[in-house]
């Protein structure tokens, strides 16, 4: 079974209020489920990784083979070219978001997932859909907490 994740994450103002929009198909099956969250504030390179772990923690069943196809070079490079092993290595040092990785790294031991990044804004049909569910949750009222992102230091001892 092979799927195909496409994400994306929107920020008015960086930070500021900020949404991930996920499109998740079956290969080979018409299943497609979509998913969406926005938070008060946060930042752009944070809802594109959250979209990722948000996208890989909804899937069921394991070890199944999946692409994920992302805007964000901070996502697919980071993983692609193997920078945030080395950021675990050095205990995310100086690094944005350990919190974010780290839960990602949880999540993506389970699955076989390969990174592909698209260009966005560039008419691809399921980016551009992620990219208008990211903003349309980000003007919803009743925004999220980014807990990661607004109490850092206190988010952190309660996860890790």
């Amino acid at each position: 079974m092979e799927v195909h994740i496409y994400t994306d994450g929107a920020c008015s103002g960086n930070p500021g209020k900020g949404g991930y929009g996920i499109v998740m198909e079956w290969v080979g099956n018409s299943y497609k489920k979509e998913f969406s969250q926005g938070f008060r504030k946060t930042t752009n390179n944070r809802m594109e990784l959250l979209a990722v772990i948000i996208a890989l923690e909804q899937l069921k069943k394991e070890r199944l083979n999946i692409k994920v196809f992302s805007d964000s070079k901070y996502v697919v490079d980071a993983i692609e070219k193997g920078w945030v092993f080395g950021w675990v290595k050095k205990g995310f040092k100086d690094k944005k978001n350990p919190d974010l990785w780290k839960r990602f790294l949880k999540v993506n031991q389970k699955h076989q997932a390969k990174f592909h990044w698209i260009k966005g804004h560039n008419n691809h049909p399921q980016n551009e859909r992620c990219d208008k569910l990211a903003v349309l949750a980000s003007q919803k009222k009743d925004l999220l907490v980014d807990e990661g992102f607004e109490n850092p230091a206190s988010f952190s001892k309660t996860i890790f």
